[in-house]
């Protein structure tokens, strides 16, 4: 056995305490109530993955415009803060931290779950290539309505009264989603950002909402309770940048200084959930190019098996590693790693929508018969 000293050592992120370095990052699962409010085995679900060192939530919805695929939670009301409050004590009984990831899709989304059937928002009025989720299937991407000045600070403050739901409903802290093609890497990269007004245009105006936002979550719930997750490289919902290196140093000069929990790197080669070999300029950018320009926590996703992982955390390239499908078929995956043991497979079929099965149905290492334990 590998020792133990390294992705298996506790640690402490910010103010958040981690009893090992494999994060279980956030995960879509389609799985919550019409209301908003995480489903009746979202409970279990959690609990079951409690031995991460950190449970990253599936994206939670800030407020209803902020909604961009069937049937995931929020935490605008105070019927979906009780709800996830039964999950953060369970997860906290079973000795588990979890913080809540706060999602705006933006642009990502479709009139079908917006309310009232409007457009969804954007930096800028331009589509997506492509289909999307809707509320009846896949459809194509609409053209969304760009954002007016001064709709954005409510935007903002919607973040602050998230995140403060979150500490309500239990949550240890709270990670800003500003990767993966959503409303705040739609701001940072040029692709989708063809503003003139202050949050437009400049890199330093693109990383204005970046900036304000966590300003916003600072004040709510304190620096050492907030992570970042970025995807500087993915290409997912035609992310693109002409000049990412720029874009990216600039992000990361202005994360260093705020004494976060951590921020948390998709690393390149991945789009979405899948993993591709094509390249582009913001390849570079990975948790070792991060780690020479930011000083703090550093959790990293994307295509890592246990040796992979055991090396990052060891050399000190990464402070953690998060692992998502092997997270979804493997409840015990730290436990599954210390062993150096067989892991199931997901089965993709079932990770948007659906029941319990491919949910919570996967069988910990103990309930495995003998010869399915490797």
């Amino acid at each position: 056995m590998h020792d133990r000293s390294t992705l298996f050592a506790p640690a402490r992120f910010g103010a958040l305490p981690l009893a090992n370095r494999i994060v279980m990052p956030p995960l879509t699962r389609s799985r919550a109530l019409p209301d908003g409010r995480p489903g009746p085995s979202a409970r279990r679900y959690y609990t079951q993955r409690a031995s991460a060192g950190l449970i990253v939530s599936e994206g939670t919805a800030i407020m209803p415009e902020a909604v961009g695929n069937p049937d995931i939670p929020g935490l605008w009301t105070p019927e979906q803060v009780t709800a996830w409050k039964q999950v953060t004590d369970a997860v906290h009984e079973a000795g588990g931290t979890m913080v809540a990831q706060l999602w705006h899709t933006g642009r990502a989304s479709h009139p079908s779950l917006q309310p009232g059937g409007k457009l969804p928002v954007a930096p800028s009025a331009i589509a997506i290539s492509g289909t999307t989720f809707a509320r009846d299937g896949r459809v194509p991407h609409v053209t969304p309505r760009a954002l007016e000045t001064e709709e954005i600070g409510g935007i903002v403050d919607r973040y602050g009264r998230a995140a403060e739901n979150a500490r309500a409903a239990g949550f240890d802290g709270v990670e800003l989603h500003a990767a993966n093609g959503y409303l705040i890497d739609q701001f940072l990269q040029d692709s989708a950002n063809r503003r003139t007004d202050g949050y437009g245009g400049a890199v330093e105006n693109r990383a204005r909402l970046l900036r304000e936002v966590l300003d916003t979550l600072t004040a709510a719930v304190g620096a050492d309770r907030v992570g970042v997750r970025i995807s500087p490289s993915s290409t997912f919902q035609d992310m693109a940048d002409s000049a990412p290196v720029a874009l990216f140093t600039h992000v990361l000069d202005a994360l260093s200084p705020r004494g976060l929990a951590y921020l948390h790197l998709v690393e390149p080669g991945i789009v979405g959930d899948d993993s591709t070999a094509a390249r582009r300029p913001a390849d570079g950018i990975d948790s070792a190019w991060v780690r020479g320009r930011y000083p703090g926590r550093l959790i990293a996703a994307g295509g890592y098996g246990r040796e992979q992982a055991l090396r990052a955390v060891e050399s000190g390239t990464v402070d953690a590693v998060a692992f998502g499908r092997a997270f979804i078929a493997n409840p015990d995956l730290p436990d599954r790693l210390a062993r150096d043991a067989r892991l199931t497979e997901a089965d993709r079929a079932t990770f948007y929508g659906g029941d319990d099965h491919g949910y919570t149905d996967y069988p910990t290492l103990a309930e495995q018969p003998p010869a399915a334990r490797g």
